[in-house]
């Protein structure tokens, strides 16, 4: 089962560093990883997405908590929560096809954001599952690169990851 971590951690070099290789070291792997400050310009939060049962989540969160730099952890699947992904997508865009890979981004609203004689980058944001289905709907010849972000989610409600 896919899983978001959310992790607060203290804003420190190596951070990032220490909670990849407790991964690795472990065997688990990291499907997506976003990094970024808080509003404490002294903490940090990482989501981290990562497939595996509910026994394995329960031991890497586990682990995670005994890393010194380590706050707080929080699996956002266990209840409700919204997760978002940005992606950039360039694509072929020549006369002939500007007018069909337009409509396609409005339909996903999406919304271009860079245009050239003979491409379009594209910005859209959403859950993977959306993201997917955008690629799907393009021509697959089209699509010259793609860069996404990975998810990054916060609890529905009241529901905050705070110290």
């Amino acid at each position: 089962m896919r899983h978001i971590i959310s992790i607060l951690v203290e804003n420190e070099a190596g951070a990032l560093s220490r909670i990849s290789n407790m991964f690795s070291a472990r065997g688990y792997n990291i499907e997506s990883l976003t990094v970024a400050p808080t509003e404490d310009a002294s903490m940090s939060r990482m989501t981290v997405v990562s497939v595996g049962s509910d026994e394995i989540i329960e031991k890497i969160t586990k682990q995670l908590n005994k890393l010194v730099e380590v706050v707080k952890v929080v699996d956002l699947s266990e209840a409700e929560h919204i997760e978002r992904e940005l992606m950039l997508i360039k694509v072929r865009a020549g006369v002939k096809e500007r007018e069909d890979v337009k409509r396609m981004a409005d339909i996903f609203r999406g919304r271009v954001i860079d245009v050239s004689d003979s491409t379009y980058t594209i910005e859209l944001t959403g859950d993977g599952a959306k993201l997917d289905a955008f690629i799907q709907a393009l021509d697959q010849s089209t699509i010259l690169e793609t860069v996404r972000t990975g998810a990054s989610g916060i609890g529905r409600g009241n529901r905050i990851l705070r110290v």
